[in-house]
């Protein structure tokens, strides 16, 4: 059963409940399922249709049987734990190539395999020798050596920055990861441009930022892309990212919380014990309470509900791109099955200084000229998000991802600047292809190419993220500091806690905040 088909967005059952979750995306869904399971009575309240928020599959092209996660594409940092403690039929598959990376070498098409057997020889193939490989397996023995003592932390109340250290306990590791600008950590020990961009596209997916700069923005998003289930591994989500929702919605309704979709909460009025949440819906306004009120939105509209000062305003930087297949093109590179290539992450225009270069242009005010971005085919690992007709066919997905893409770029015309955008980016995979891709696109029932494109100001509108912002503002490093309380979800009010992306573990497809705040209101 899907999540919409058991939300029914009639009246709440009752006027009083122990719990209000406010947003119906997965970690609100995961709060809600804790709570319930621990006997409390709860209501989750969802504006749309259903739940989910970013972590959804749709159908987004006419009449064509293609049930794609639309928003967010794999899962790393959902813990294991979450999905063994609330009983979830959810499960994910491994990719079987880690990336590869096209590039021109003396004027031979070639590039980078990550992944399997290969791995070496292609290292050897690309630079000449053994070295980069070797400064590959030692930087990453020690991000996997660091994700299996910070990952299990995520779920647990926040340890200070001195007790993490300790945890660590790798005084060249903190000091690349926590102390140092990630670019330091990457130009010691790489040498190879298109190595050495491969290793820094983890520190800015989502996130505006050189690997330079003095903020550590980019460490703090690295970080998060390298510790997933202590191992780091992106993972493929069997049936979509919606399959997901649908287990966190089920699990949810199982316990006993009562999820009501078509409901916005349009202001919360607490006095620190008892709160009051005014809903509009479809059958009008009306005021239900609770005793704790968590918020699964960014905290821009946390502070809206309550009345209150906004944090500073946030600012995503990505480009989405959605699209289907008849056939995966062929690739200048005739060494790697496309296959091959396109089953990991498939990076485009992603060389150390072309990310340098890209950053400047956007910092400037302009649209890269040679955009970056990173590239995976979902239906090659788990072909059950395509009807079997298009299987059958050999139809395929892809998702793009577009890096230094700031909203700021699209605030003048953002109709004309997707478009542009689109097309640049097209370009540069085109320049490693033997067909242009859009020569492979499938036609809706319309008889328009499969393809869709969202930029920050268009996730702003469908899915209320500040600015487009992923993560809902900047990511923060996963320990104490003066203002983040106990579990990183607390607020100024003591019942109304914080369970998106926005708060301190938060950001991605995790799960994390919504743990977290459900451990907060049972105060354990």
């Amino acid at each position: 059963m899907s999540a919409d088909q058991m939300t029914p967005p009639g009246t709440p059952a009752r006027a009083d409940y122990d719990a209000v979750v406010v947003g119906g995306g997965h970690n609100g869904l995961v709060a809600a399922a804790y709570l319930a399971r621990a006997g409390q009575s709860v209501l989750v309240l969802e504006r749309l249709a259903g739940t989910g928020g970013a972590a959804v599959s749709t159908r987004p092209f006419a009449g064509v049987d293609a049930r794609l996660s639309r928003y967010s594409y794999l899962v790393s940092l959902l813990p294991r734990k979450i999905v063994r403690e609330l009983g979830l039929d959810f499960a994910v598959r491994k990719r079987t190539v880690s990336s590869y990376t096209p590039a021109v070498r003396g004027g031979r098409a070639t590039g980078l395999l990550v992944g399997g057997d290969g791995t070496r020889g292609s290292f050897a193939a690309l630079t000449g020798d053994d070295r980069e490989y070797d400064a590959w397996q030692r930087f990453y023995g020690m991000t996997q050596q660091v994700a299996e003592r910070v990952f299990p932390t995520l779920t647990e109340p926040l340890v200070t920055r001195d007790a993490l250290r300790a945890r660590v306990d790798d005084a060249d590791a903190w000091r690349m990861l926590f102390e140092e600008p990630i670019g330091a950590a990457v130009e010691d020990n790489f040498a190879d441009g298109l190595v050495r961009g491969v290793v820094l596209t983890d520190a800015l997916i989502g996130t505006f930022a050189d690997a330079h700069d003095p903020s550590l923005l980019q460490n703090r998003c690295f970080l998060y892309h390298v510790i997933g289930n202590s191992t780091g591994d992106w993972d493929v989500p069997v049936g979509g990212m919606g399959a997901l929702t649908d287990a966190l919605a089920e699990a949810a309704s199982a316990a006993g919380a009562e999820i009501r979709v078509l409901h916005e909460a349009t202001r919360i009025e607490t006095d620190g014990t008892r709160a009051e949440v005014t809903v509009r819906s479809p059958d009008g306004e009306h005021v239900v309470a609770a005793r704790t009120v968590l918020v699964n939105a960014s905290p821009q509209a946390l502070a809206e509900l309550l009345g209150e000062k906004p944090p500073p305003a946030a600012e995503g930087s990505q480009l989405k791109v959605n699209m289907l297949l008849t056939r995966l093109p062929r690739l200048r590179d005739r060494s790697v099955d496309p296959r091959r290539a396109f089953a990991g992450t498939f990076h485009v225009a992603e060389g150390y200084e072309q990310l340098a270069e890209a950053y400047r242009e956007a910092a400037a005010g302009r649209l890269p000229g040679a955009p970056p971005s990173e590239i995976y085919c979902h239906s090659l690992t788990d072909p059950s998000i395509l009807g079997p007709d298009l299987v059958a066919r050999g139809y395929q997905t892809l998702t793009l991802f577009g890096l230094h893409t700031p909203a700021r770029l699209f605030e003048a015309d953002n109709d004309a600047a997707r478009a542009a955008l689109l097309d640049a980016t097209l370009a540069e995979l085109d320049a490693h292809l033997e067909e242009p891709i859009t020569d492979c696109l499938a036609l809706d029932a319309t008889g328009k190419p499969c393809i869709e494109a969202k930029t920050p100001l268009d996730l702003e509108r469908e899915l209320g993220l500040p600015g487009g912002h992923i993560f809902h503002r900047d990511l923060s490093f996963p320990y104490a500091t003066g203002d983040t309380g106990r579990w990183g979800v607390e607020t100024a009010h003591a019942n109304v806690l914080l369970c998106g992306a926005g708060a301190v573990r938060g950001g991605g497809v995790s799960g994390v905040p919504g743990h977290n705040a459900a451990m907060a209101a049972l105060g354990r």
